[in-house]
């Protein structure tokens, strides 16, 4: 039987949504071991000047706690 936790991350890019996504799991992978799943809860962008500028993603991020 194993035991997971959740944790909420918020991750940016100025390409895509995608890339935000990408780059927030590939962090969290960092300091996080045993990473199972994301869901993406929320997605909004920054805009300046009437043009996208950053897109942001929030996530839960969930992972396997060790023995």
């Amino acid at each position: 039987m194993s035991v997971a936790k959740v944790s909420e991350i918020t991750a940016s890019s100025d390409k895509s949504f995608e890339d935000a996504i990408q780059t927030g799991i590939q962090r969290a992978s960092k300091t996080l071991q045993n990473v199972v799943s994301a869901w993406v809860q929320d997605q909004e962008v920054g805009i300046q000047d009437g043009k996208i500028t950053e897109y942001r993603v929030r996530m839960k991020i969930t992972f396997i706690l060790k023995d």
